[in-house]
């Protein structure tokens, strides 16, 4: 084994072992189903190979053998009697109907690929797009099959891409890199390692970790800090338990961000407590970002943003101030209509503070794979290539962003422009329960392609609805897995130790169909092979079962790479943007026709935007709120998961259920003028008196499948429309007018 300076940990225990008549391995927990931050943890099998129980490996320094409830209670979804077992297929005209036929695995894979290499040859590979959604790590493997094929139609079922792509871009945009919050999770000591220093301010936007583990962050991190001396600044429309505890809590009006954070800049800036040699040296437009926050005084904020002008300096101040300082981000940025600007404004806050590429301040972390970028784009044909779905429309898609637009795509399913789309392949993804606007025109439309595929765990509201051919993957116990993406600075692996029905792992079917409608870009013979050639591209010194015997293996790393020439292709110091600094006025934006600057526009509707509307409709009502037992649309059928959140909620101050004459634990109606969804009433004081606050992703598995498991009823994407902001990215996904009334009797 090649010593490449990755750094492993000491292990007390071999990778495998036996523990009162248990078989115990050691691995990496990564969905399906349910997260996606890779956990170390023991699977314990029985002698039948039946998964029984799950627990954290003490000896994995990135959780320390904790654990949350979803991986706790993995073997009762692992071994549920509704999994999906084996391949199946319907009619096209049976759609929507529960009339499945079992089919095997040859037949459903000569069938796909026959279907796709006959619209090849035909139409043109353009025709079929290719769909995820978050979660399995399937991003590396469905961009491969998608390019591999010949489409450039890859994609997410949720309007303005609004899941993690617009950070992404926002910072690629401005700064080179994606930048996370600097926790020691780069170090096989961790807390103990020399390098790091413990950041005296953290800042939570639009982030509950506790809950809520993105980007890599494992939440109870931030308690780790805490514990250790580190102040809390959070932003929030809802009280959550780290709110209590922090210094500063900023409890905005949803949708307002961009706003909150250009008056922090406003204080920073004009009160001269920002970095001046960071800032000097290494920033680019700072003088004209001064000049557009100007007019973003506390005073105006608090006015657009209902959060006191004296929390707001506050906030800015002890962030600025700090030493060193995180800001740890959540996807609510980039679930607001325009998410681009947002994002620059907040990360303008840790980058003119000096908070890039140092110790407990904001890193951008190696990777073995980094799949935002997906893999195998060297593969797609550069003149199909400007066949993707919305380049005409959206200028930054060509600059490096190599997804399609689901907005335009809707538009391309009903109207066949530019060119009739003839199929799609769904992997790790439930959209019509989950994060697609305006469920009926998404039905409606998705109903005019000729041939559908759907992968998943689980027969859900969107594989009934939708497709042509079902296939069975496997939970993370039933495959072997690389660890690769997502703030990832480590090598892991997920080692299989059970087998429900056919079921096989997204990479598996990804690399079986691959090798049927492109065998020169899928030339290993199996997963394993495949996995050891990233591990040896990537200089790991290791195969994959050398990996699965001494994993976590971490990734050398450094702070302050912009001074040494790391971040450049060309090895000179800077960040790799036109003008090699951290550009707070982006020619990339400009370049692509976009403000240059962030900017706040009020969200539409909106109390501001639209006062005549609340009347009818008074209160804010915002989306997504996470919660301990259930990842997006999933878990529904687990019985201690689905016991702990039984029922879709909406969460109400008790004022507002006093003015509205309702009780807690009603069942109401959540309304627009779109539509409307069913919920379970909260009354909390957690959400202020104008607002109102609900989870997402709701179906009931135990309902009737030919009425969609109630998803109808129960989805409150019902309220939203597909209306991507000016670059194509962001939506309003956390911020409309509604309002909240009882459910009569009989309805």
């Amino acid at each position: 084994m090649e010593d490449k300076g990755f750094e492993l940990v000491a292990h007390e225990k071999p990778w495998h072992y036996e523990e009162d008549g248990l078989k115990v391995t050691r691995g990496s927990a990564w969905t399906g189903p349910g997260c996606h931050i890779g956990c170390g943890v023991l699977l314990y099998t029985d002698e039948n190979d039946k998964l029984v129980k799950v627990e954290g490996d003490p000896e994995n320094p990135f959780n320390e053998g904790r654990l949350c409830p979803r991986c706790l209670a993995l073997p009762e979804c692992t071994n549920h009697d509704d999994r999906l077992k084996y391949p199946l297929k319907r009619a096209r005209e049976d759609r929507g109907k529960n009339t499945w036929e079992r089919i095997s695995w040859d037949e459903a894979f000569d069938t796909i690929a026959t279907k796709f290499i006959d619209i090849r040859e035909e139409f043109g590979p353009e025709r079929v797009a290719f769909y995820q959604g978050t979660g399995r790590d399937i991003a590396a493997w469905i961009t491969r099959l998608a390019w591999s094929y010949g489409s450039p139609n890859y994609l997410f079922g949720m309007s303005g891409m609004s899941c993690y792509l617009p950070r992404v871009a926002g910072c690629f945009a401005t700064t080179g890199a994606f930048w996370l919050g600097d926790y020691s999770q780069q170090f096989a000591q961790r807390y103990d390692d020399p390098r790091w220093k413990l950041p005296e301010v953290i800042m939570l936007w639009g982030n509950n970790p506790i809950v809520s583990n993105s980007d890599g962050l494992y939440g109870h991190w931030i308690v780790d800090c805490m514990k250790m001396g580190s102040k809390i600044i959070t932003v929030d429309p809802r009280r959550t338990w780290l709110s209590s505890k922090a210094e500063h809590f900023c409890q905005l009006r949803p949708g307002t961000d961009a706003a909150l954070a250009m008056g922090m800049l406003n204080v920073i800036m004009n009160e001269d407590i920002y970095d001046h040699d960071f800032v000097d040296r290494w920033c680019y437009g700072f003088d004209e970002l001064k000049e557009r926050v100007a007019e973003f005084t506390p005073e105006k904020v608090e006015e657009i943003t209902w959060v006191p002008a004296e929390e707001i300096i506050g906030a800015a101040r002890a962030f600025a101030n700090a030493e060193n300082a995180i800001m740890q981000w959540g996807l609510a940025i980039d679930t607001t209509k325009e998410a681009l600007p947002a994002c620059q404004a907040i990360s303008a806050l840790f980058e003119i503070t000096g908070n890039i590429d140092n110790p407990g301040g904001m890193i951008a972390p190696p990777s073995i794979l980094y799949y935002a970028g997906g893999w195998g784009n060297e593969l797609l044909d550069p003149e199909i290539a400007k066949k993707r779905i919305g380049l005409d429309k959206y200028a930054l898609l060509n600059f490096g962003f190599q997804v399609a637009s689901t907005d335009e795509m809707i538009k391309t399913f009903e109207t066949g422009k530019p060119y009739e789309m003839k199929a799609a392949w769904l992997q790790t993804t439930n959209f019509l329960a989950c994060t697609a606007p305006d469920t009926e025109r998404t039905m409606a439309a998705w109903q005019k392609l000729d041939f559908i595929v759907v992968t998943d765990l689980f027969m859900t509201p969107t594989a009934m609805a939708l497709a042509d051919i079902v296939l069975p993957a496997c939970t993370y116990p039933e495959r072997d897995g690389l660890r690769v993406g997502d703030g990832v600075q480590r090598g892991e692996v997920i080692n299989k130790v059970t087998q429900i029905g056919e079921c096989k792992s997204d990479m598996e079917i990804n690399l079986e169909l691959g090798k049927r409608l492109n065998p020169d870009a899928w030339p290993w013979a199996d997963v394993d092979e495949m996995f050891s050639f990233i591990l040896e591209d990537a200089g790991v010194g290791m195969n994959f079962h050398e990996l699965q015997e001494n994993a976590p293996a971490y990734i050398p790393f450094e702070y302050r790479k912009y001074e040494k020439g790391l971040l450049r292709a060309d090895g000179q110091p800077g960040f790799d943007t036109p003008s090699g600094r951290i550009e707070l006025w982006s020619n990339f934006y400009n370049n692509a026709g976009l403000d240059p600057l962030p900017y706040f526009e009020e969200p539409t509707p909106g109390p501001t935007a639209t006062p005549e509307l609340l009347e009818e409709y008074p209160l804010v009502l915002t989306t997504g709120a996470r919660n301990f037992t259930l990842f997006h649309s999933e878990n529904r059928q687990v019985p201690h998961l689905r016991a702990v959140h039984p029922d879709p909620i909406v969460q109400m101050n008790p004022a507002t259920a006093v003015r509205f004459g309702l009780e807690d634990k009603d069942w109401v109606w959540v309304e627009n003028a779109r539509g409307r969804c069913k919920r379970r009433l909260e009354i909390t004081p957690i959400v202020n008196e104008m607002t109102v606050s609900t989870d997402h992703g709701w179906w009931y598995p135990e309902a009737d499948p030919e009425n969609l498991f109630d998803v109808r009823d129960l989805n409150v994407n019902n309220l939203f429309q597909y209306i991507p902001g000016k670059a194509g990215f962001g939506c309003n996904y956390k911020t409309l007018l509604c309002k909240v009334y009882k459910i009569e009797e009989g309805e």
